[in-house]
């Protein structure tokens, strides 16, 4: 047996200890080894050091609570940390592309007048069909995307189906979409 084999299964071995006991000890290695691992994978791919530390923790705290969700047959722990990690460092970008309170216009807005109004129910009207006509296996995946505001591979962790078939799907039920709304 190889050395990164035996390290491997010792993660695995300590993941199923939090999951099933929540051993804080076995936690404590865990952390003790992946969270200043995170916090530089963090950090090279851009944030900066306390953006990094505040991630490394958020995805350390996953770890802890959603042990349950780790499938050794379908990832290495570091795998699962890592794109755990990954996932973390896309939601601080997107938060941070949000426009503060302060930033957005206040008064009133622009008043579509009736024309536009009513074309827009139309394509709403338009769009709940096509959603409703779609195989259920598409839809549900398209709703937790873009109503649920979930990533692909949070769908993922949350279904348990592979990445591939998750991104497969909602390509196949985009593109019906667009047939139905031309």
């Amino acid at each position: 047996m190889n050395e990164r084999h035996t390290s491997d299964a010792r993660w695995v071995r300590l993941v199923e200890r939090v999951r099933s006991d929540k051993d804080q000890a076995a936690f404590g290695e865990l952390f003790a080894h992946f969270a200043p691992r995170v916090k530089a994978f963090l950090m090279k791919s851009g944030a900066d050091s306390s953006l990094a530390e505040e991630c490394a923790q958020e995805v350390m705290a996953t770890v802890w609570h959603k042990a349950q969700l780790f499938d050794p047959e379908r990832a290495s722990v570091a795998t699962w940390v890592f794109t755990i990690a990954r996932n973390r460092r896309i939601d601080a970008l997107r938060k941070q592309r949000r426009p503060e309170p302060e930033d957005l216009t206040w008064g009133p807005e622009h008043e579509p007048d009736q024309s536009e109004t009513i074309a827009l129910q139309q394509e709403s009207e338009q769009l709940g069909r096509a959603l409703a006509a779609l195989p259920e296996k598409q839809r549900v995946l398209i709703e937790r995307a873009f109503f649920g505001e979930l990533s692909h591979s949070e769908i993922a962790a949350e279904t348990g189906l592979p990445l591939g078939t998750i991104k497969s799907r909602i390509r196949l039920a985009l593109e019906r979409l667009r047939q139905e709304m031309k």
